[in-house]
């Protein structure tokens, strides 16, 4: 018995009956086990290593070209994947498959958060950037062959929100532990921007949840682990689940449509349109790997991967080097 075998086995001692075991993952294309890792740890492995997983550092969470301690895509994702597997293991279901799905849900987001995500769906109709995740690693990385990850990662990645839920205990852990992860630290990135204060907080947020992010993450954990126990849903007691609810709808009011960052916000739509505009008037100016891929998918489509694809910086360098005269640029 080689080491993944045995880490296999262990799982069926260890974990809960309702958990995802790493023994029955399946993949779409087979492939020779590895002797150490199982299939889920190979998963995560494959993702940390993914080029669209490292360019989350340089994608926007909330805030435009923030200071250092803000949050962008992949301090996010560390953050809902340490969330995520804090309730699994207190619910005994697998980690490394919440590890996984976690670090890939975001692979697909855009440039400038939300805002790209909004001006890609009004330039191609629809454009959702869980499904963008979905093919990132189902089709793009590896020089469009694709990570094969298993069935249930893709299925957590995909359905991490939107309206359809997870197949697995452990993909709807992730779908909350998002939720919590985003709330809980633009809210405090909103205080740090100077955007919002604790005392602004609605009653029952501040006494339901608390006004400390770590204390309102430790009060939804605490009370998932709790109301979940029986292993048939993954969910909140009503109380914490209204409070959360309350606490979204005032982030989206003071955060997320605020009018202090719409500017920003209406300038980052106006990069993608432009950007898009440009490649597919010259597509020949795209890069040979995109090009490559043409024929495959159409021109729209390839366009639309490689602008999602780009991080902040390199999508305002783009822009810059296309529509402003170089003896305009500030060096």
């Amino acid at each position: 018995m080689n080491i993944r075998e045995r880490i296999e086995e262990q799982e069926y001692i260890y974990l809960a009956v309702a958990a995802s075991k790493s023994k029955t993952a399946v993949r779409q294309r087979e492939e020779e086990p590895c002797p150490f890792r199982t299939a889920f740890q190979r998963d995560r492995d494959r993702i940390i290593h993914s080029k669209a997983f490292r360019r989350l550092k340089h994608k926007t969470q909330v805030y435009f070209s923030p200071g250092d301690h803000y949050r962008m895509r992949m301090t996010h994702s560390l953050e809902v994947s340490q969330i995520s597997r804090t309730i699994a293991r207190g619910l005994r279901l697998n980690e490394d498959l919440i590890e996984a799905i976690a670090l890939g849900h975001d692979v697909g987001h855009t440039p400038f958060g939300h805002a790209g995500e909004y001006a890609l769906r009004d330039l191609i109709g629809h454009y959702n950037h869980n499904e963008q995740s979905l093919r990132v690693v189902e089709y793009l990385e590896k020089n469009g062959k694709g990570l094969n990850l298993t069935a249930a990662v893709k299925d957590g990645i995909l359905n991490h929100t939107g309206e359809n839920k997870p197949f697995t205990l452990e993909g709807s852990i992730v779908r909350k532990g998002d939720r919590i992860a985003y709330l809980c630290h633009d809210y405090d990135d909103g205080i740090r921007a100077g955007m919002i204060k604790k005392t602004d907080l609605p009653a029952r947020v501040e006494k339901c949840l608390g006004t400390h992010p770590s204390d309102m993450i430790t009060v939804m954990v605490a009370d998932m682990l709790e109301a979940s126990a029986d292993l048939t849903e993954i969910r909140l007691s009503p109380a914490i689940e209204a409070a959360m609810n309350e606490l979204r709808e005032f982030m989206f009011e003071k955060i997320y449509h605020s009018a202090e960052l719409e500017p920003d916000r209406k300038k980052a739509r106006y990069v993608i349109q432009k950007l898009y505009e440009y490649f597919v008037a010259k597509p020949s100016a795209l890069p040979d790997e995109y090009l490559q891929r043409r024929d495959r998918w159409g021109l729209e489509t390839t366009v639309t991967d490689y602008i999602a694809g780009l991080t902040d910086v390199y999508a305002i360098h783009l822009f810059e080097e296309l529509f402003i005269p170089a003896n305009w640029q500030i060096r």
